[in-house]
């Protein structure tokens, strides 16, 4: 599969102008890092950090819930900080979750960018 994926890319860049070909290049698979990285760096970026702040927040009083509840003796105090850390880790699950959205959300679009200038190059030299 992949043998034949770099013989379909090679076509396309031979079809291609130099500049067509470069912007083609930009819009290869990122790996993870990157991913991450684009995320951060979107419109939305500005959320995603307060998402990670809230993360932080979150698994610092997830520390602290298990912490207590280790240390309980009542069975109220127990369900309490049990509880406490329950919705931490939901939240937390929550917030990382929406970043792995993004993140595929910018893969599908890279993808749909790459279909328009294959679409765009086919067209073009008809």
């Amino acid at each position: 599969m992949s043998k034949e994926m770099d013989k379909i890319d090679k076509l396309i860049k031979e079809a291609l102008s130099k500049e067509e070909a470069a912007f083609y290049d930009e819009l290869e698979e990122q790996g993870l890092l990157a991913k991450l990285g684009a995320v951060h760096k979107g419109k939305m970026g500005w959320l995603v950090i307060m998402m990670n702040l809230v993360t932080l927040a979150a698994f610092v009083f997830l520390i602290y819930c298990g912490i207590r509840f280790f240390n309980s003796d009542q069975t109220n105090e127990i369900i309490r900080w049990g509880s406490g850390a329950f919705l931490c880790m939901m939240l937390m699950s929550m917030m990382k979750l929406y970043i792995w959205l993004q993140m595929d959300k910018n893969d599908i679009i890279r993808e749909l960018k790459r279909l328009e200038l294959q679409l765009a190059a086919m067209a073009h030299k008809k």
